[in-house]
């Protein structure tokens, strides 16, 4: 892994961020001071999640008479520059918030390694660096061909079974030649717009050619990729065969041209069987398309793998971020109420009230989410894969390989030259 002088890092030449998700801006919850004795200090990136976090303190802290001060961000702030100026002004937070390896690298030298702990071996998405276990898994998001488990069914398509390309390709001719009487418009919502889009086609569903089938610690591909730009021949051309099988089977109107919005409307619609997107899109379903979504039956979704191979059958999860442990802070405390974290009081209110999907095989709980049973059935199954694309060189899929992908969706290049093609942009992008 790539290491940044901590110097460099404290002097400021470093401009990284990570912003929270959600609603809302500024801070929430810090009174300016350290942490010592029984109380310790958490920094967290999710403000709209404040208050279960601020209840899971009051609930630690009458079990075990610690404080913990919840200290939470988001809306536009430049987390990673805060903590650097704390870190200056030596009022670090016991635990606080990394967004990846950009983030955890601002911190070599300065985190808790926790292989240590119980909670380790109970998940597979822990941030682990050469400097060991350091970063806390707290919720899931996952990649994976998402689907509408009615319009399946309808259509005597069991999403278990695709697990070759044989099988994927028989059940779009399945669905398709069923498509008026299900009221579909297309089989799959693939979209392959290149400005708005890229990181659909660039980062996930590259980031499938990646680790699909995988176990989560083979670097195979994202290693080749990084060493000048290399791919498979025989994986990439599997891969390639998949992306002209969507191309086909698309919504023919939008292919190139259609919003995030529109694909994610259609599908919570009832318009599409099948999605490329991720698990992030249940939050839409039930808020923004919320009406859309009840008006096509509410109906259950699930996540197939992107099957370009035989045998694939993992889906692609991950962390979003991480909590790490400050390493001159308070760890005892930190370290025991992460654990903490992992037990059936605190999951139920981070999974039924904060909405998190559990990273932890042994919670018995599920979101109230179209997707959060089916990435809880996956984890438990130990059938995950990692998300190594987010090591891929920077600019990548916005600058290199979303058009590629647009150019083979429009028929202006066929399979092999868009084979041909993303080779060459790939070793260009890794040679700057």
């Amino acid at each position: 892994m790539r290491r940044r002088l901590f110097a460099l890092m404290v002097a400021g030449l470093m401009a990284l961020s990570l912003v929270g998700c959600g609603g809302g801006d500024g801070a929430s919850g810090s009174d300016g001071s350290g942490s010592s004795g029984n109380s310790i200090r958490l920094v967290n990136g999710k403000i709209e999640v404040d208050s279960q976090l601020k209840k899971l303190a009051e609930m630690y802290e009458k079990e075990t008479g610690v404080h913990v001060e919840i200290e939470s961000m988001g809306g536009g702030i430049d987390i990673q520059g805060e903590l650097k100026a704390y870190y200056q002004s030596d009022n670090m937070p016991d635990i606080f918030v990394c967004g990846g390896e950009a983030d955890f690298n601002n911190w070599v030298g300065n985190l808790q390694d926790m292989s240590d702990q119980a909670w380790v071996s109970d998940t597979d998405a822990a941030y682990v660096s050469d400097e060991g276990t350091i970063g806390f898994p707290y919720t899931t998001e996952a990649v994976g061909l998402a689907y509408n488990a009615d319009i399946l069914e309808k259509a005597g398509v069991d999403p278990a079974s695709i697990t070759s390309p044989a099988a994927l390709k028989s059940a779009f001719e399945t669905i398709d030649s069923k498509k008026d009487e299900l009221g579909l418009t297309a089989v799959i919502g693939y979209f392959a717009e290149p400005v708005n889009l890229y990181w659909s086609t660039g980062n996930h569903l590259f980031g499938t050619y990646l680790d699909e089938g995988l176990a989560r610690d083979d670097t195979t591909y994202i290693d080749m990729l990084n060493d000048g730009g290399k791919l498979d021949d025989a994986r990439f051309a599997k891969f390639a065969d998949m992306v002209e099988l969507f191309n086909e089977y698309a919504d023919q109107s939008l292919l190139v041209s259609g919003t995030y919005d529109q694909q994610i409307l259609n599908f919570a619609s009832g318009k599409y069987a099948f999605v490329t997107q991720g698990s992030w899109i249940g939050a839409t379903m039930t808020t923004d398309d919320k009406d859309a979504y009840e008006a096509a039956g509410s109906f259950k979704c699930g996540m197939a793998p992107y099957a370009f191979d035989d045998g694939i059958d993992t889906i692609l999860t991950n962390s979003p971020s991480w909590w790490a442990v400050y390493k001159d802070g308070n760890v005892e405390e930190a370290e025991k109420f992460l654990q903490w974290l992992t037990t059936d009081p605190a999951q139920e209110v981070l999974v039924m009230e904060a909405g998190f999907i559990s990273p932890y095989k042994s919670c018995s709980y599920v979101a109230n989410d179209p997707f959060a049973q089916t990435i809880s059935d996956y984890t438990a199954a130990g059938k995950t894969s990692a998300w190594h694309w987010l090591n891929m060189t920077d600019g990548y899929a916005q600058n290199y390989t979303g058009q590629v992908f647009a150019d083979f969706a429009s028929g202006s290049i066929d399979k092999a030259k868009f084979i041909e093609i993303f080779k060459q942009v790939t070793e260009q992008a890794y040679a700057q």
